[in-house]
């Protein structure tokens, strides 16, 4: 039997717009409008909506900025409530948007011998679900800081996203033994780059303009998987 081409390397993924078309703001509206409370609900989901242009300009500025205002709104959530509401949120919001080429893409990838890993701003307890669909064996991603059961609207360390996504796949591919010349990642952002430039084998994948042009510029692969 023919060995695995790429059996030392991993294929890291980011996720929202590059495996499945919403973001995270469309999970946080979820989880926001099924709080146990009615007007905690309420007031939760009208503040998160009054507050999406404040969001889009802190991403411009800096992702960890946006995080850090962004997930302050988590505060006072209930854990267990949150890791119920997953399982939901998956089978009603993410699966259906799944991008129509995103299995094949991963199934070609394990058929190569890759590790799959998921790599993303997103939380943990949001991404379990999907990863488990999607047969990918390790998640890298934002968690949320618990006291007593409670959100405290912080995250934990270490911090997922932007420059901060390539320190954290080069300890995961020194814990596995993995050749990062050999790795693939792929990603739609180019706040992404530095995620994309740590690997030998990056992907510009459904790339927004800027991540485009320099997809061009350094002769990368453009895939769609829309």
């Amino acid at each position: 039997m023919t060995s695995p081409k790429y059996k030392n390397s991993a294929a890291f993924y980011d996720v929202d717009g590059t495996l499945i078309q919403i973001n995270i703001v469309h999970t946080f509206a979820f989880y926001a409008a099924r709080q146990a409370s009615w007007t905690k609900s309420v007031s939760t989901t009208v503040s998160t909506v009054m507050s999406i242009p404040l969001f889009a300009a802190a991403d411009k500025v800096s992702r960890k900025w946006f995080n850090e205002l962004f997930y302050h709104y988590y505060e006072g959530f209930s854990q267990d409530r949150l890791e119920i509401l997953s399982e939901e949120l998956f089978d009603e919001v993410i699966k259906p948007k799944i991008f129509p080429r995103t299995l094949d893409l991963v199934e070609e990838s394990k058929r190569a011998g890759c590790r799959q890993v998921i790599v993303t701003g997103a939380l943990d307890f949001t991404m379990r679900p999907l990863a488990r669909y999607l047969g990918i064996e390790d998640v890298i991603a934002n968690r949320l800081e618990f006291r007593n059961g409670w959100a405290t609207g912080k995250l934990a360390k270490p911090f997922v996203g932007g420059a901060t996504k390539p320190v954290l796949m080069r300890q995961y591919a020194k814990e596995h033994g993995l050749d990062m010349a050999e790795c693939f990642a792929y990603s739609d952002s180019y706040s992404d780059f530095p995620m994309l430039a740590v690997v030998g084998r990056p992907t510009a994948c459904n790339p927004d303009r800027r991540l485009r042009a320099v997809a061009r510029s350094y002769d990368w692969p453009v895939i769609q998987l829309r």
